[in-house]
């Protein structure tokens, strides 16, 4: 039975993935790990742990005799580019000090997300393939590229079996944002549910790939359970779930809510994500494991603004 560890468990994926693999796997095979302590489902372990700390790190490996690790703990790229010394720190060494006990502990399996902003202004920006220019503009995208390059090392060279996912923006009701430039398709639907008029941080016509967090936890859940020899691709995945700008998905909004607003006053965050895609072409992991999303943009908006709390105080206990 697979013991498994969830580091950053209280950030947008690792609160809905703790969930996920507890129902799969039995709740008391699952710990979950943050620098804070955080709350999630009846019978999951929740633990203190600091990423870079490799004593405690091992010792919590060794002591729950885990198997399978999901490396989640990161900086985001509107957050790193305030701190980007502290972004390659934790992005980077948090991934490596994984690696290396993969190495030589009892870790048969890990997960580590890598994101579109790995790509950069000189990637295909429509339809951009497995392997392409790579020129990433913030340290988060840098630190996700430098990741991809290193999980690929150590699976050649130590046979580390470690899986990843270049996600696009992932939309959640579940947990607030975490800094990231893609926030605003989850801002805009409180803003619509309580009423007010929403300032948007991008140009009405910035597209870009987006993932529902239904279709990105069963991306993920589908990409560790897949058999070893599926499984060609060791630096990252592209998957797509769908693409569309703020200005469809305020027109889509406003199917259910007529006379909801927008104003777009981009800020420095339109200049990141103008260097990246604006949809992926996500063929390997189609033709390799099965990947297809689920959610087209109809479908989120409907199950987003049914679900999503007014403030993120009113959300489900299991946010820490």
């Amino acid at each position: 039975m697979e013991k498994i560890l969830i580091v950053g468990a209280n950030g947008q994926l690792g609160t809905e993935l703790c969930s996920s693999l507890a129902a799969l796997y039995g709740a008391s095979n699952i710990v979950a790990a943050d620098i804070r302590p955080g709350k999630h489902a009846p019978g999951i372990l929740s633990v203190t742990l600091d990423v870079l700390d490799t004593v405690a790190f091992a010792q919590l490996v060794s002591s729950h005799n885990i198997t399978h690790v999901y490396q989640l703990a990161a900086m985001l790229s509107a957050t790193g580019e305030k701190f980007p010394l502290k972004a390659w720190n934790l992005n980077m060494q948090g991934l490596i000090n994984t690696l290396e006990l993969a190495r030589d502990s009892s870790i048969q399996r890990v997960f580590w997300p890598s994101s579109i902003a790995a790509f950069g202004p000189n990637s295909p920006r429509h339809d951009t393939p497995q392997l392409s220019v790579m020129d990433p503009t913030t340290m988060y995208g840098i630190s996700k590229q430098a990741g991809e390059r290193i999980c690929e090392y150590y699976h050649a060279k130590y046979g580390v079996d470690v899986r990843s996912i270049r996600y696009p923006g992932v939309i959640s009701y579940v947990s607030p944002p975490g800094g990231g430039t893609t926030d605003y398709a989850i801002e805009i639907f409180q803003a619509a549910k309580r009423g007010e008029i929403y300032k948007c941080f991008l140009s009405k016509d910035t597209m870009l790939p987006m993932i529902y967090m239904p279709d990105a936890l069963r991306a993920t859940l589908e990409l560790m359970q897949a058999n070893t020899s599926s499984v060609s691709v060791r630096s990252s995945y592209n998957v797509a779930g769908l693409s569309f700008s703020p200005l469809e998905l305020s027109e889509e909004i406003q199917k259910t809510v007529p006379g909801f607003k927008v104003i777009f006053q981009p800020d420095f965050r339109q200049a990141i994500a103008q260097g990246w895609p604006q949809s992926l072409d996500d063929q390997e992991a189609r033709q390799q494991w099965g990947w297809k999303p689920q959610y087209n943009l109809a479908a989120l908006v409907q199950d987003m603004l049914q679900n999503i709390p007014l403030h993120w105080f009113d959300c489900s206990p299991q946010v820490a």
